[in-house]
């Protein structure tokens, strides 16, 4: 139950931040470095793909994702269009790699050093919901400030949780 809850959390999530892309006029908007910004919401995107792509992908179930961590804060100006491609593609491993993860082969620590050590995989896994949530609130912010648009763009619904949990 609790890796459909993460698993349903992190789609949502990811889903959210395509709705964030769309609240921006232009693609060069998504860019934009305003004083007090530290991160777009371009590069917000990439970091966050990347990382769940890595951590649940890559780590967990042996995708065949291989991270470029400076790439996700170091490129600029793609467009709208491909960064909904990357999260839809993120979406779909994301999914696929939950799918995998039954409990019978669940690893009980991660099976790579993270933070220096080696953290429980349903702890590690709560902190991606929240290290993603954070990040999405960032994305809000920014496109807030950005556009000067101070309307939510419907992220973050509870109507996902409503579903029931597979047995």
């Amino acid at each position: 139950m609790l890796l459909h809850a993460l698993k349903t959390c992190i789609l949502r999530d990811l889903a959210s931040l395509g709705a964030e892309l769309d609240g921006y006029p232009d693609d060069a908007s998504v860019w934009a470095m305003p004083a007090g910004v530290s991160n777009s919401t371009g590069t917000l995107v990439l970091h966050c793909c990347g990382n769940l792509r890595h951590f649940i992908g890559a780590v967990l179930t042996n995708s065949s994702y291989v991270r470029d961590r400076d790439a996700e804060f170091n490129t600029r100006d793609i467009s709208r269009a491909e960064l909904h491609t990357l999260l839809a593609v993120s979406i779909d491993e994301v999914s696929y790699a939950f799918d995998q993860l039954r409990a019978h082969d669940f690893p009980p620590i991660m099976p790579i050093k993270v933070g220096g050590g080696h953290p429980r995989t349903t702890s590690f896994l709560v902190h991606l919901v929240a290290h993603l949530a954070y990040h999405l609130g960032q994305a809000d912010v920014h496109r807030r400030v950005v556009t000067g648009e101070c309307r939510p763009v419907g992220t973050m619904g509870v109507a996902e949780l409503l579903v029931a949990e597979p047995s």
